[in-house]
């Protein structure tokens, strides 16, 4: 196994004060040109999708067949990006946009079933992910970790093939297995309120069934069954006058589609802070440009530029420009991607950028024990400008500076 030090000579000449400044800058100027063309690209990429699942379902009853259920998948597979950027908040600043397309009412309430009807409770989503991630990104309090989640996996005295087995399994499944669970451990089953982090203890494979938790009940009534009677009870029962075969078939196809979209989501998002070249952090930051840093030093980007690239992706290739302001139309990450790399190299920041196939196997050396992530116990000591201060509000976001 790879060892990680603890001291990185990448990080020695890295001048976080003026890149901070130099960010603060190109935030100021890329929320201003927010404008209606960043509304209508978002209504183009959701075509993508609608087109895909009207194709999947004029097929459906056809034949069992890998084209329909990618179809079904990618039309799936586009609510999550929609849900993903509008719950960040990406439009609700964006001039002419639609109440139904900004974070208070996308998802919210009944429009869940409209909006993104997914195995993802979108409350428990935006806590878990749109904070509790985006604003511990490497630490302990990350709830999305992977080292951290496979450190079972690690330890195991089994084959390698055995784990790289089970790696395939969680692609396959991830979903309704860890995201399902993790997100709705992180609000009050009743209310939906947040829960502090102190108090949060995460649903797992182990406890799945354990109906005395309110939570799992909340798992189970809010995800599991409203998700899965759906679509692979209902849906197959609306094709009942077409006959039990035609049934069947259309079932297959939905089941082939869950496969799809879980394996498809769990290429572009598994890998995007988990590699031999990002870092985990043993603190938490407490100024901005320690901040902007870390989610540099812990965040990938994959090949960026074109519209399916970008599509298919679910715009994650922008990785860093993401976590650096998570609250920007999709289109603004293409825009500032060269910018920021630009800046980064400006002021000997690491910049990590791939192609996304060399990304995963870089995380799944991590998950099955080939390397370790780097590590770090306190943020490089550098001295700022005489000029500069920036502290750091306990509830700052890159929307709320």
């Amino acid at each position: 196994m790879t060892q990680s030090t603890l001291t990185y000579e990448e990080l020695k000449e890295m001048d976080p004060h003026g890149l901070c400044e130099d960010l603060e800058v190109l935030r100021k100027e890329t929320y201003a040109s927010l404008c209606h063309e960043d509304y209508l690209h978002l209504r183009r990429v959701e075509r993508y999708g609608r087109i895909s699942t009207i194709l999947g379902y004029l097929t459906i009853w056809i034949a069992v067949n890998p084209i329909t259920a990618f179809l079904l998948s990618l039309g799936q597979f586009t609510r999550w990006l929609l849900a993903h950027h509008i719950t960040h908040r990406g439009y609700d600043n964006v001039p002419g946009v639609p109440k139904r397309y900004t974070s208070k009412h996308f998802a919210m309430g009944w429009r869940r079933y409209i909006d993104w009807f997914d195995w993802i409770h979108p409350r428990a989503w935006d806590h878990e992910h749109n904070y509790l991630h985006h604003y511990h990104t490497g630490e302990d309090d990350d709830p999305d970790l992977v080292e951290r989640h496979t450190e079972f996996l690690r330890n195991l005295p089994v084959p390698k093939f055995l784990k790289y087995i089970f790696i395939g399994i969680a692609g396959l499944t991830w979903k309704y297995t860890y995201y399902a669970p993790n997100t709705v451990s992180v609000i009050d089953p009743s209310s939906e309120d947040k829960i502090p982090k102190r108090h949060i203890v995460f649903i797992t494979i182990l406890n799945i069934f354990d109906f005395r938790r309110a939570h799992v009940r909340k798992l189970w009534g809010s995800c599991y069954l409203p998700y899965g009677l759906f679509h692979f009870g209902f849906i197959p029962l609306l094709f009942f006058p077409l006959g039990k075969e035609v049934m069947l078939i259309v079932l297959f196809n939905k089941l082939l589609a869950e496969c799809i979209t879980n394996l498809h989501s769990f290429l572009v998002i598994a890998p995007n802070h988990t590699a031999d070249d990002l870092y985990r952090f043993s603190f938490h930051y407490d100024k901005k440009e320690e901040f902007y840093a870390t989610q540099i030093l812990g965040s990938a980007n994959y090949g960026c530029g074109s519209e399916l690239v970008d599509y298919m992706s679910i715009w994650l290739n922008y990785q860093i420009e993401h976590h650096l302001f998570p609250d920007l139309p999709m289109t603004k990450y293409r825009e500032i991607q060269p910018k920021v790399k630009a800046l980064c190299e400006k002021h000997n920041i690491p910049y990590k950028q791939e192609n996304i196939f060399m990304r995963f196997k870089r995380m799944v050396d991590i998950c099955v024990g080939n390397t370790k992530m780097m590590a770090l116990s306190e943020f490089p000591a550098q001295q700022a400008p005489a000029h500069y201060h920036s502290p750091l509000p306990s509830d700052y976001s890159p929307s709320h500076p």
